[in-house]
């Protein structure tokens, strides 16, 4: 017991004052002078290997290093009340894994979070009253799986919701007992100073589960439906959506929509169903590449391969000044030309330009058109020319469609050239 000495030391002793003593088991240093002991030096424990308890309150300690309790492994009860240890390092107890008993009355502590990163799973009583503590939170006293007393008297809590579970923990648990749980009282907010803290009403920060779940499931049932609408009437636009973004993030976007020619690979994409290649190979290409000169982007020639046929279809589509669809029965029933013609007419709507040709290979009535209503809205707006029928001569069809490959999609010149070719 060295009880109400002078004791004053450096931050490092060359020599610690307990080096022999191996056996001690208690150590009592409380009140050293007026002005205290400041500082425990880092080896000042050094040689009491058995030390189970250690007093060292009213010091006006204002940090502890470390090292200080690297050598009491079998520390039991540590006593550090009336010092200024306003944040402690969880670093300083980690070596105390036996400690059972922790008393740190008014030192100003502001949280308790050091007890659980340093994991003191022994602790049973715990003294913290007259201290700054605003919040007693759930993981920290779950971290404290043995305790079996708590004084927290004299604390600054925080009257909100911040609270709600240690109140309802310090009425309900049987594990544990909360000194005076029924006087702790309110700092904050002003209007509810003084208050008891066991006595507020804290439903409001309760969230009834069922609702919750009820909440859940409504926004899960919305998503489902959204989802389900937007894949039946707007597939093909988050499709295209999407490889429109894929576009921008390679920084191919700006200068399709600048309507930059510079990116332009060739005069036409031809859009056509496999039922309809025979008239493509023979009639098709061999008069429009062969005669009159044109570039075409076929998806048997210049798809590029191992690339997803969506981004080849939008990467053919805007590479092309113009995108010719040969229309018929079959093509009308094919999913990947509807997808075709649909990312065509998307970038007609984009740059406002007449970069969409309908061919009819065959007359389709109004009345089977009904159930493409987007076809029948674009042959009301759109070029389209219709393919001679048997005997007919079709020297008249190949200039009209060079007429349409030689638009360059000013508004002006092309409502003079459409209001023509929509009569054919």
């Amino acid at each position: 017991m060295l009880n109400n000495n002078y004791f004053s030391y450096s931050d490092h002793l060359i020599e610690p004052p307990f080096t022999h003593l191996k056996s001690l088991e208690t150590l009592a240093i409380y009140n050293q002078g007026h002005k205290g002991m400041l500082n425990i030096p880092s080896n000042f424990l050094e040689g009491l290997t058995s030390l189970q308890e250690f007093m060292a309150g009213n010091l006006n300690l204002n940090s502890l290093d470390s090292k200080t309790f690297s050598y009491t492994p079998r520390l039991q009860i540590l006593d550090l009340r009336r010092n200024e240890l306003t944040m402690v390092s969880p670093k300083v107890f980690m070596p105390l894994q036996r400690l059972s008993t922790l008393s740190m009355p008014s030192i100003g502590l502001q949280s308790l979070d050091f007890l659980m990163q340093a994991n003191l799973t022994e602790i049973q009583y715990l003294q913290v009253s007259r201290n700054a503590l605003a919040v007693i939170n759930q993981t920290m006293i779950s971290s404290l799986t043995k305790l079996m007393y708590i004084d927290l008297q004299g604390n600054t809590f925080s009257c909100d919701c911040s609270n709600s579970w240690f109140v309802d923990w310090a009425i309900k648990n049987n594990d544990t007992q909360v000194l005076n749980a029924d006087q702790l009282t309110c700092n904050y907010p002003s209007n509810l100073r003084g208050n008891k803290l066991i006595e507020l009403d804290f439903e409001s920060c309760t969230v009834d589960q069922g609702f919750y779940y009820f909440i859940l499931t409504t926004i899960l049932v919305l998503l489902t439906m959204l989802s389900s609408i937007l894949h039946h009437f707007l597939k093909w636009q988050v499709v295209y959506a999407y490889y429109r973004l894929l576009a921008f993030l390679y920084d191919n976007n700006q200068q399709r929509k600048k309507g930059d020619s510079s990116g332009v690979q060739y005069d036409a994409f031809i859009s056509y169903n496999t039922h309809d290649e025979l008239w493509v190979m023979s009639e098709l290409i061999p008069q429009v590449e062969g005669e009159q000169g044109w570039r075409l982007c076929l998806h048997h020639r210049d798809f590029q391969p191992g690339k997803p046929i969506m981004e080849n279809i939008v990467d053919g589509i805007y590479s092309s000044r113009k995108t010719i669809c040969v229309i018929s029965r079959h093509y009308l029933e094919s999913e990947w030309c509807s997808r075709e013609i649909q990312v065509a007419s998307f970038r007609l709507f984009d740059e406002k330009k007449d970069v969409l040709i309908l061919v009819f290979l065959e007359n389709i009535p109004a009345h089977q058109l009904s159930p493409y209503y987007r076809m029948r809205k674009l042959i009301k707006k759109r070029t389209y020319i219709s393919w001679p029928k048997p005997g007919e001569d079709t020297r008249v069809f190949w200039q009209k469609l060079r007429v349409a490959l030689e638009t360059k999609g000013t508004s002006e010149e092309e409502s003079l050239i459409l209001s023509g070719l929509r009569r054919i």
